[in-house]
């Protein structure tokens, strides 16, 4: 990412574009915004570098959950996802898609501010992939290795695509190996802004995550749940509760 971070804006309420426009273009950022999905896969095309996306949930067309499905699946793109509906399955369902984070409507500028800052502190995979970390760099358990250089997580010398959320969380559980921790203390390490006390997002990164590392996420060996309390993680991948 450059000195000054590119923002691409999807949504098709115009005055919203002109107000976010002009307040992050005052905070010293570059955006540029666009109505719909069409528009905005012609704009990425084009290859000018965008550091975040900042989607709406509801557009004409492929609608935003949609759009963010399928860019995790074509690039390493942050998303930022806005709704005016702020029910809790639509920011569950917004988290699933790979949102890195979900903002309901109406919204202060000034929080969307913070969380475009959040994100954008976590360290890109682009431009990393010619570089690779040496080979005893990294934190490893079993025949996982997460690079905190590159954000790349591999199993046995193969690549396994992360979320910059999901390798947020897993880089927690292995500073806290052993450990068990509850929701409100991942959210404090991964958030860093005022949360909602109902937040499920860090069960819905957990089963993500679980998705991606564990043989079988019915019965996790590397991340378990302790009802009651939180999660632990496992290096040595012992036997599920």
């Amino acid at each position: 990412m450059g000195s000054i971070p590119h923002i691409l804006i999807v949504d098709d309420d115009p005055d919203l574009q002109a107000l976010l426009t002009r307040y992050l273009d005052s905070q010293g950022m570059s955006t540029s915004a666009v109505g719909d999905g069409g528009a905005m896969d012609a704009f990425l095309a084009s290859g000018e570098p965008v550091d975040l996306l900042i989607l709406d949930l509801m557009l004409p067309g492929e609608d935003g959950l949609s759009i963010a499905r399928r860019l995790k699946l074509e690039r390493e793109l942050p998303i930022i996802m806005l709704s005016a509906r702020g029910e809790e399955i639509d920011r569950i369902l917004g988290l699933e898609m790979g949102a890195d984070d979900y903002l309901p409507k109406p919204f202060s500028p000034r929080e969307l501010l913070a969380r475009i800052r959040a994100v954008l502190r976590r360290p890109s995979t682009a431009g990393n992939a010619a570089a690779p970390a040496p080979e005893d760099s990294g934190l490893g358990f079993g025949p996982f290795r997460l690079d905190p250089e590159s954000h790349r997580l591999t199993r046995d010398g193969r690549e396994i695509p992360l979320t910059r959320g999901e390798y947020d969380l897993l880089k927690v559980f292995l500073e806290h190996p052993k450990r068990v921790l509850n929701r409100d203390l991942l959210l404090d390490r991964l958030k860093g802004h005022d949360r909602d006390p109902f937040d499920r997002s860090i069960d819905v990164r957990v089963t993500r995550l679980r998705k991606k590392i564990e043989d079988n996420p019915s019965q996790p060996v590397w991340i378990r749940t302790i009802w009651g309390e939180g999660y632990l993680f496992d290096p040595a991948g012992g036997s599920a509760p």
